[in-house]
């Protein structure tokens, strides 16, 4: 189904995705209806000689009717989507991967907290556009804007979240396959918003502690995985 989705890495983007698809066909279900309906009435009232024009009010039954549907439905969908919201932005699992990524104009500053998992301190780690992860761990992200609303925004991991100034936003995911993935931002920045694009590397235990060796001197006590 829906072959035009990216590839999905995350451990819940299978249940997004099956949300989504309930929305599409609901709304794909409608969208036929409505034009077909149309389409019969262009046929049925279309222009004939001596045919008069007459107005209608409308039926207020049938008015009452499809605004009760449309009003159970998208209870229904809010209610159904309960659970998977709250997995998603409210019950944040624990995780000793935790990364700061600030949107800018036009990149995205990753900031590592180093080996002694404390931000601020002389071992933080900082690159530009790059996001580098372990496969099948948790990992916690905190966002923050220096500027204006940007948007993280990672397909593959069915991940989307605004980065506002003055605020910091937690975030989350877990990916269960080794790769680069592209992290555009999906908020209109500035005249540069298209060139705003960074990588997310998901690598194996071995590589992201063969990663983490490189990026802290041996000196340094390593994070333990």
């Amino acid at each position: 189904m829906l072959d035009w989705l990216p590839p999905n890495i995350s451990t819940i983007g299978q249940e997004i995705d099956n949300f989504f698809y309930v929305i599409y066909y609901i709304t794909n279900t409608v969208f036929f209806l409505v034009m077909a309906t149309l389409i019969y009435f262009l046929i049925k009232y279309r222009y004939k000689e001596g045919r008069e024009a007459k107005y209608y009010h409308g039926n207020n039954t049938l008015e009452v009717v499809w605004a009760s549907v449309t009003l159970v439905a998208l209870l229904i969908l809010a209610l159904a989507s309960q659970p998977l919201w709250s997995k998603i932005k409210q019950d944040i699992p624990p995780s000793d991967i935790v990364v700061q990524i600030t949107g800018k104009q036009f990149n995205w500053e990753v900031l590592y907290p180093g080996p002694d998992n404390i931000f601020g301190t002389g071992d933080d780690y900082q690159i530009d556009n790059n996001l580098h992860v372990p496969v099948n761990r948790v990992v916690r992200i905190v966002l923050k804007s220096k500027d204006v609303i940007h948007s993280f925004f990672v397909p593959s991991l069915r991940l989307k979240q605004d980065a506002i100034p003055g605020r910091e936003i937690l975030a989350w995911f877990e990916a269960n396959k080794t790769g680069k993935y592209e992290i555009p931002c999906a908020e209109l920045c500035g005249f540069g918003h298209s060139g705003m694009l960074g990588y997310l590397f998901v690598h194996s235990p071995e590589d992201y502690q063969k990663w983490q060796q490189e990026t802290w001197p041996p000196d340094i006590e390593e994070v333990g995985l």
